[in-house]
């Protein structure tokens, strides 16, 4: 998983590419309590309160268009750094729990590798497994669709290797969130693999 990746976007397009008007927020299970508080979004408000980056937290970050950079830390922790937002997750891997601590826009995450069964002299092959909690409150979408800070993200992160040598990395994100949804928010992402670092585009946190 590690190197440099770009995201490579098929769905949601509208959602995604560009921020959509307020009270648009098909596809995402709010309950009457998220509708009015999306119903309520104003980015004025949020630039005010030095809250740009409620759409970079890690129950959305994975679905901003931009790069990552993915690097090991040690053995025991991956990290991922976006150029969308200048944002930076840390997995932890050991099965240790969480620290005390403030929240924060990533939270805190804990990674597991699972494997898959493989019959005798066939490649170990799984996916790897993030839960992440302890999460400031933010938005599913940058027009203030929003998740709580109860919210828990569960990710799967698969590799995979298209025939013509592409490397592919595709997220699934599942956001359990009763304080605002129905039904858990879930999608799928997908990354591309890049040689190196060119077109890495620091950029901060947008509300708009």
């Amino acid at each position: 998983m590690t190197g440099y990746w770009v995201s490579v976007v098929t769905e949601d397009w509208k959602f995604r590419m560009v921020t959509p008007p307020k009270g648009s927020f098909g596809g995402v299970p709010l309950n009457p309590e998220g509708r009015r508080v999306a119903n309520a979004w104003d980015p004025a408000k949020d630039e005010a309160a030095g809250q740009q980056c409620r759409s970079y937290g890690a129950a959305a970050l994975m679905r901003v268009p931009g790069r990552l950079h993915i690097t090991w830390e040690n053995d025991t922790t991956l990290r991922i750094d976006t150029d969308a937002g200048t944002q930076s997750r840390i997995f932890h891997f050991g099965g240790s729990p969480a620290p005390a601590g403030e929240p924060s826009w990533q939270g805190y995450s804990t990674a597991e590798w699972e494997y898959a069964a493989a019959g005798r002299g066939q490649p170990r092959t799984g996916n790897l497994k993030v839960v992440t909690t302890r999460m400031l409150p933010g938005y599913l979408r940058k027009n203030g669709v929003p998740y709580s800070a109860n919210a828990v993200v569960t990710e799967y992160y698969d590799r995979i290797t298209a025939q013509n040598g592409d490397q592919w990395l595709v997220v699934s994100t599942e956001v359990n969130d009763p304080q605002y949804l129905t039904m858990p928010f879930i999608t799928s992402t997908h990354f591309k693999k890049l040689p190196d670092a060119t077109g890495w585009d620091a950029q901060p946190c947008s509300s708009r």
